[in-house]
């Protein structure tokens, strides 16, 4: 077998030495540079000649920049003669556009993915995709993790015989029904439409929520317009508390701080897919670490063991 070695963008560096701490090895350095003509430079500055390399980098903003970091760090690691390549990707940006829903569009997610194949990738490793046939555009092989396993152990420790988890579309549904079977709750779902990026109706919910607290699970949480609607129309059917928790904290356009206002929302919850950056504490903010799941995820692939055992359902 041969040897790891890691290596990290800039886009979340953090999580790139959680998760070489987890997996015991060393994170290796990576140099970015800006010529004069605005054009990036990106140099592995270890050893990949015939080793199994992974590279983490989420997609997250400034998005261009991170990928074309990622795709020049994909070709300096095939140019090194790396044995593999795995691309460790938390997060997917270009997976919301996974479908094409207006005339004369790109599909995104397909083109990027084509991109990184192109480039050099050999695998990737991913949690939480927007939806389920991103996996399929890729042509290599999609390891394709979710965190409903750390978000069960944290919503594990409250009292949950009047707690019901809640999806804000259908399309949804049926990972909240999975994550509803590991916490032993009902589930319920709104019926959502899109008339823009920031604009959403919840015109009704189905499912029995009248009087009983939620967790309203989705996965990703950008300018929180979604999340918001269906916290209005929750309290049309008179709710208790409500948790929020998605795997992907993007947060923009205040939307933490939005979120935090209102009074029935006791937490919201994300994990450390992408770098959560906030000026000032957040009380009701918990952020989980996926880390030790990646890091296992990486010792499997590299072992040449199951990856999916991990997330075999009880």
């Amino acid at each position: 077998m041969s040897e790891i070695a890691v290596f990290s963008g800039s886009a979340h560096p953090r999580l790139a030495e959680e998760i070489c701490g987890a997996l015991e090895v060393p994170l290796l350095p990576s140099t970015v540079q800006r010529f004069a003509n605005d054009c990036l430079e990106v140099q592995l500055q270890a050893n990949c000649r015939e080793r199994d390399v992974f590279l983490i980098q989420p997609i997250v903003a400034p998005v261009q920049e991170h990928l074309v970091e990622l795709l020049l760090m994909l070709d300096a690691a095939r140019g090194a003669s790396a044995w593999r390549t795995t691309v460790v990707m938390p997060h997917y940006a270009y997976a919301r556009s996974d479908k094409k829903d207006a005339p004369r569009i790109s599909i995104g997610g397909r083109l990027v993915a084509d991109l990184m194949v192109t480039a050099g990738a050999s695998r990737v490793l991913a949690m939480t995709l927007h939806s389920p046939q991103v996996h399929g555009f890729f042509s290599i092989p999609v390891d394709h993790l979710h965190a409903l396993r750390e978000m069960a152990l944290h919503f594990g420790q409250y009292d949950l015989t009047n707690t019901v988890v809640v999806a804000p579309d259908l399309g949804y549904a049926k990972e909240a029904a999975r994550f509803a079977r590991m916490l032993g709750t009902p589930v319920a779902a709104g019926a959502k439409q899109r008339f823009a990026d920031d604009r959403v109706v919840i015109g009704s919910i189905i499912g029995d929520v009248a009087g009983r607290d939620i967790i309203i699970l989705d996965d990703e949480i950008a300018k929180g317009s979604t999340t918001l609607e269906l916290i209005g129309r929750l309290r049309e059917h008179g709710v208790g508390q409500i948790r929020v928790a998605c795997t992907h904290g993007l947060f923009a356009s205040n939307a933490l701080e939005r979120l935090s206002a209102n009074a029935d929302v006791v937490e919201i919850v994300c994990t450390n897919t992408v770098p959560v950056r906030i000026d000032k504490p957040f009380p009701k903010l918990k952020i989980l670490s996926v880390a030790p799941a990646l890091a296992e995820a990486i010792r499997r692939i590299h072992n040449g063991e199951s990856v999916s055992a991990l997330f075999h359902e009880e």
